[in-house]
């Protein structure tokens, strides 16, 4: 198993303080992790990122479908080096691609619950929601770490990884050069750290404490995540909710 993708190079500004725990849960039906893999330097992103965006006024945020943008670096050498872009994203993308026998990958890439989804974007609208229980994710962020518990409600359903991201909203780019050069870009939902453990399993829970940074380039927005049973399988169950309400 790899180690916690943690962007050390991301040092600006402090995460939002925390007078008492925060908790998000899930409902006991599957809520959709959908997954962008984008560029700021592919000129056929910005329509994918902007449909992202527009789903943050949807009433079932984080109730029915959980989204996060994980930005490629494989798009930096042509020309725009994107900020939000990290090896390890693009690693994600692959592990993906493996999996589905694929030895290409692209932009911009949606993935819902752990597999491509080619009929992502505007015209598509969203995955089709299933209604059986799999059972709650519980997320309670204290300062710098956020305890995860997955309670069951099919035996024999065991996960073995908890993925917790925190995510920057209302983010903007001026883009100099590249395929996007001379626009302003905007980003919701943006992967800014990402950290992954293994889940312990007693008394009927599956429980996690994953260790948060204190600062991140951009202050985070919201915060999702997701238990698997491993690297690049179909999440179980996901959750997220906003640091602070808007």
């Amino acid at each position: 198993m790899k180690a916690p993708a943690i962007l050390a190079s991301l040092v600006i500004s402090a995460m939002p303080s925390l007078a008492e725990p925060l908790t998000f849960e899930s409902a006991e039906t599957p809520a959709t992790l959908i997954e962008l893999f984008t560029s700021e330097g592919c000129s056929s992103c910005p329509p994918a990122d902007a449909w992202v965006s527009t789903l943050k006024t949807s009433p079932d945020l984080w109730k029915k479908f959980v989204p996060v943008v994980f930005h490629v670096d494989y798009w930096d050498r042509l020309g725009w080096p994107d900020r939000f872009a990290s090896a390890a994203n693009t690693e994600r993308q692959r592990r993906y691609a493996a999996a589905w026998g694929s030895n290409s990958v692209y932009t911009p890439g949606f993935v819902a619950n752990g597999r491509e989804w080619r009929g992502g974007g505007p015209r598509a609208g969203l995955p089709a929601a299933s209604s059986a229980k799999v059972g709650r994710l519980t997320i309670t962020l204290r300062e710098n770490a956020a305890d995860v518990s997955f309670t069951p409600s099919v035996a024999g359903t065991r996960p073995v990884l908890a993925e917790v991201a925190l995510l920057g909203s209302e983010l903007t780019s001026d883009v100099k050069r590249g395929e996007n050069s001379g626009h302003k870009l905007r980003h919701d939902f943006t992967v800014l750290q990402i950290a992954s453990v293994p889940l312990r399993f007693a008394d009927g829970q599956f429980t996690a404490t994953v260790p948060l940074p204190a600062k991140t380039a951009e202050r985070p927005a919201a915060l999702a995540a997701w238990v698997t049973s491993g690297e690049s399988q179909p999440p179980v169950q996901a959750a997220g909710g906003w640091l602070k309400a808007r």
